[in-house]
């Protein structure tokens, strides 16, 4: 890893405008950008996150494709029920599939819808697309502290 004076000064002037608008009351979330650089981005602006334990996609459009296969889940066992249900039989195995695929059509269709209302505002706004890496370790950024990764910068 090559150590960028110049970043980390950026990265320390961010961190310090982060904690005063947070100190202020807005609700502020603090995260890395696709190009590595802190930005402190609006809550927002913030659609969902990639890789912190929920999707593993990070586009709206990608997470709209995932809500569209577990509609299709739904509607299809939907049938499948309907169907057995008409024949006098009444397969109630289907209602787990049924179910699962009612809430993770709902839940993906929100997180789709918040990351695209996200990247619409961050693009009007000129912000820069948050990173995949998800969350900041804050006690790194503590202003002054000496970090691990770079020099001594007291010369």
């Amino acid at each position: 890893m090559v150590y960028d004076r110049e970043r980390e000064r950026r990265n320390d002037a961010v961190y310090a405008e982060h904690k005063k608008a947070v100190a202020a009351g807005e609700k502020r979330v603090l995260r890395t950008t696709s190009t590595g650089e802190l930005h402190s981005y609006p809550g927002d602006e913030i659609g969902f996150t990639p890789g912190r334990g929920q999707a593993q996609v990070s586009t709206w459009w990608g997470m709209a494709i995932i809500c569209a296969v577990l509609g299709l889940l739904f509607l299809g066992s939907l049938v499948m029920l309907t169907v057995t249900l008409l024949q006098g039989r009444g397969e109630w195995g289907a209602l787990f599939p049924i179910l699962m695929g009612a809430f993770g059509f709902l839940y993906t269709l929100g997180l789709s819808r918040d990351e695209y209302r996200a990247s619409r505002l961050r693009k009007q706004r000129g912000s820069p697309k948050p990173g995949t890496s998800g969350r900041v370790d804050i006690n790194l950024l503590e202003l002054g502290q000496k970090r691990p990764d770079r020099p001594d910068t007291s010369r």
